[in-house]
C-alpha cells in the first residue's frame, strides 16, 4: 500500500497556486491610463492599425509607440533603411520609443500583420 506524504502534496498544491496567481496577475495587468504617452510624436497601436501611420518630425525628435490592442501583440519592424533602426518586441500593451537623427523617410510594419504600415518622415 503507497504511503500519502501529506508534506509534499502540501508543497505541489502550493507551488500550483503560486503559479497560478502570478499568470492571470499577468495576463489581465493593464498600462494604466495615465502612463499613456501624449503629443504629436506618438503612434497608437490599436484595431490593428498604427495611428497616425504618418508622422513628419525633425532630426533629434522622439517618436514613441504606444500598444493598446486588447492584448493582440504587435510590433515596429524597419523596412529598407530603417531595418537597422526600428525593431521593437512583440508586445500588446506598452510602448517603444526611437530617436531619429538623420533627415529620411522611414517606413515600418508588424511582421505579423503585414496590412499594418507606417511611416516616419525625418525633415
Amino acid at each position: 500500500m503507497a504511503r500519502f506524504d501529506t508534506s509534499r502534496h502540501r508543497l505541489a498544491l502550493l507551488g500550483t497556486a503560486a503559479a497560478l496567481a502570478i499568470s492571470l496577475t499577468a495576463c489581465t495587468e493593464d498600462t494604466p491610463t495615465a502612463d499613456r504617452p501624449t503629443g504629436p510624436d506618438v503612434v497608437t497601436v490599436a484595431d490593428m492599425a498604427y495611428s497616425p501611420a504618418s508622422v513628419t518630425i525633425s532630426p533629434g525628435d522622439t517618436v514613441t509607440w504606444f500598444f493598446d490592442d486588447d492584448r493582440m501583440a504587435h510590433n515596429v519592424v524597419g523596412i529598407d533603411n530603417a531595418s537597422s533602426l526600428l525593431h521593437s518586441p512583440m508586445i500588446a500593451a506598452g510602448q517603444f520609443s526611437q530617436t531619429f537623427d538623420d533627415p529620411g523617410t522611414y517606413n515600418y510594419f508588424c511582421t505579423v500583420h503585414p496590412n499594418m504600415t507606417g511611416v516616419v518622415i525625418v525633415r
